[in-house]
C-alpha cells in the first residue's frame, strides 16, 4: 500500500520517508525511552527495521511517513498505516507511529493519528482501523482515546524479552468509519506519483 499524500497538519508535516532521513531514524530507533513499550528499551541494529522496511518501498508494504515540524522542518519522528487485509469483513488498516522525546507532550501523536485517519477512511478505502500499545503505556492510550479509537480488549502474549508492565497485557483500540466528520484538517496536498 501506498499513499500519494503529503499531509499537514498544525504542527505537522508528514511526508514519505527517504534515504536522507536515515540517521534521524537509527538515531529514534536507538533511543531507549522511544523504545522502552516496544522491546523494553532495546535500540533496533542500524541495518535493521530502517533500511529493510522504511527506505526499499515494497508495493503491500505501508509507505512510512516522516513526521517534520511544519514551522522549523525538523525531524520528529514517523507514522504509518499497516494494511491488515479483511478482517470480520472489513478492510483493516493497523497503525503506528514513533516521535522522539522533543515530540512528547505536545499534541503531535494525535494530530499524526488524526491525519492518518482521515487518509485511510476517506482516500484508501479502510473501514477500521486498529492500534496497540501496552497497558502501562498511558501516554499512547491517551493519544487513541483522542483520536476517537475505543479499548475493544486486552491480550496478554508471550515475549522472549521481559518489559517492564508486560504482565498487565496489551491493549487493542479500534475505530470504525461510520460517516465521521473529515473537516478537523484541510484535504491532503497531492503529490504526483510516478511509480506506478
Amino acid at each position: 500500500m501506498q499513499t500519494d499524500f503529503i499531509l499537514t497538519t498544525k504542527d505537522l508535516t508528514l511526508r514519505p520517508v527517504s534515504p536522507a532521513d536515515r540517521a534521524d531514524l537509527i538515531a529514534l530507533e536507538a533511543d531507549a525511552e522511544v523504545m522502552r513499550y516496544l522491546n523494553g528499551g532495546q535500540p533496533v541494529p542500524d541495518a535493521g527495521l530502517v533500511d529493510a522496511d522504511f527506505l526499499t518501498p515494497r508495493g503491500h508494504e505501508p509507505e512510512v511517513l516522516a513526521a517534520q515540524h511544519r514551522a522549523s522542518g525538523v525531524f520528529l519522528g514517523w507514522f504509518a498505516l499497516f494494511d491488515d487485509g479483511w478482517v470480520n469483513g472489513l478492510r483493516t488498516a493497523e497503525i503506528g507511529y514513533r516521535l522522539m522525546r522533543i515530540a512528547w507532550g505536545k499534541g503531535y501523536a494525535t494530530q499524526g493519528v488524526q491525519a492518518l485517519i482521515d487518509v485511510a477512511f476517506g482516500h484508501l478505502s479502510f473501514e477500521k482501523i486498529r492500534a496497540e500499545t501496552m497497558a502501562v503505556n498511558q501516554a499512547s492510550r491517551r493519544v487513541m482515546e483522542k483520536a476517537g479509537f475505543h479499548h475493544i480488549k486486552t491480550i496478554f502474549p508471550t515475549r522472549a524479552y521481559g518489559i517492564p508492565g508486560l504482565d498487565q497485557g496489551e491493549v487493542i483500540y479500534e475505530i470504525v468509519k461510520t460517516g465521521r466528520s473529515m473537516a478537523h484538517l484541510s484535504p491532503p496536498e497531492h503529490k504526483q506519483s510516478h511509480s506506478g
